[in-house]
């Protein structure tokens, strides 16, 4: 008799669970196919509200549409309406020059430049060795007034005059160039590949090693280590790292360069949207063990932040500057698409060694040396031996080594 009411118990109990198992499985099925019916109206509200314009457009347009420039516009214009603010879309030709810059071979007349303040003109900033340009004898603080004809002052932005400074090897670019003394020339430069070296340094001041880190790109890290050991050779006994207006877009490079200077130890995590933690990179034993500063300002942003928070909170480097951008956040990696154009989106929060975020407040300095109105007019015409930031920079570093 126990073995029969036995058995019915367990019958009972099989017929529950599978009931409850029936139920959940149920449950979690209708979420899914809501959530999916959920997703293909708001897709088919888009397209729809999409094909409506273009029905309208394309019965009643006067002007001729590029259908290239539109479906690249429709592209950006997705990009920033995802609540992303760092979300980028880039068309097949300016991926390709993102490309270029990220491994440091561009192709073109060999200078870097600005979108001057005050004239709007291209504002040369850097000349690279074994370029058009430096063989042609243009300078540093000189500007490009036109090329091929237009006017620099009317291009939109920096991107943009650079952008029209590249071109494919052998083609030739028509520029009108003002010296530094205003003296007006024009040129006919042809395109060549030429490096563009990230990392620039010297010893100033009393044996403070100075190393200038433009951008994080692939060819920093190995740029970076060899300045570091240069500049100890040659006697080192502080550093300044000037990170001003480094936008830090190679993150794994600006990790690489930090672990050469902190001491064994986690540097950074990453947040992911569903609030899990990894570690981005664990330190070596390698380290600076002299004085450091970075020197920051609001430009200051992404893998350049995490590199100045690392070298902080790690190996005791003073911030010398302004409150940084804060771009505390991890980016995708490219998202190519079929016609060689890309995207990037938002992945994660960068978190520092102690799961601490910078995102949207940025660090600020342990120093204070903001520029005046006047001197950020003269930014540019500002010599290491001139610049008050860095010899601000400077001046800290020597007294962390004892030396002021």
């Amino acid at each position: 008799m126990s073995k029969k009411i036995s058995l019915g118990v367990a019958a009972t109990i099989a017929l529950i669970a599978m009931a409850v198992t029936f139920s959940l499985t149920m449950v979690i099925s209708m979420n899914m196919f809501n959530s999916t019916v959920s997703s293909v109206k708001d897709k088919e509200r888009q397209y729809n509200k999409l094909s409506e314009i273009d029905r309208f457009v394309r019965a009643n347009e006067y002007f001729t549409i590029n259908e290239d420039t539109l479906n690249d516009t429709l592209a950006a214009g997705y990009m920033l309406g995802i609540n992303d603010k760092y979300a980028r879309y880039y068309t097949a030709s300016a991926y390709s020059e993102m490309q270029a810059q990220e491994s440091g071979k561009l192709t073109g007349i060999g200078v870097a430049v600005v979108k001057d303040t005050s004239s709007g003109y291209g504002r040369i900033i850097r000349v690279y060795d074994n370029s058009p340009a430096s063989e042609n004898g243009l300078e540093v603080r000189g500007f490009i007034t036109a090329i091929d004809g237009t006017p620099t002052n009317s291009m939109a932005d920096t991107a943009a005059i650079t952008s029209a400074l590249l071109g494919e090897d052998g083609t030739t670019t028509s520029i009108t160039y003002l010296t530094p003394d205003r003296q007006e020339q024009s040129y006919d430069l042809v395109h060549t590949n030429y490096n563009t070296p990230t990392v620039s340094y010297q010893i100033t001041g009393e044996n403070c090693g100075y190393i200038r880190i433009d951008a994080f790109t692939t060819s920093t890290g190995n740029e970076f280590k060899s300045a570091v050991d240069s500049l100890k050779e040659q006697g080192a006994t502080s550093f300044v790292f000037d990170l001003r207006d480094n936008t830090g877009d190679n993150l794994n490079t600006a990790l690489v360069s930090a672990d050469y200077c902190v001491p064994a130890g986690l540097i950074a995590q990453q947040e992911d949207r569903d609030g899990n933690v990894t570690d981005l990179r664990m330190s070596d034993e390698t380290e600076i063990t002299q004085p450091m500063v970075c020197l920051v300002n609001g430009s200051t942003a992404g893998g350049a932040e995490l590199f100045a928070n690392a070298l902080k909170k790690m190996g005791g480097a003073t911030l010398v500057g302004t409150t940084t951008a804060g771009k505390g956040v991890v980016m995708s990696d490219a998202q190519s698409f079929s016609d060689g154009s890309a995207a990037f989106i938002t992945i994660g929060l960068l978190l520092d060694n102690e799961g601490q975020s910078w995102n949207d407040t940025g660090l600020n300095p342990d120093i204070d040396a903001a520029l005046s109105a006047d001197e950020q007019s003269a930014y540019y015409d500002f010599t290491i031996d001139t610049d008050p930031q860095i010899n601000r920079a400077v001046s800290t570093a020597q007294a962390l080594a004892g030396q002021g």
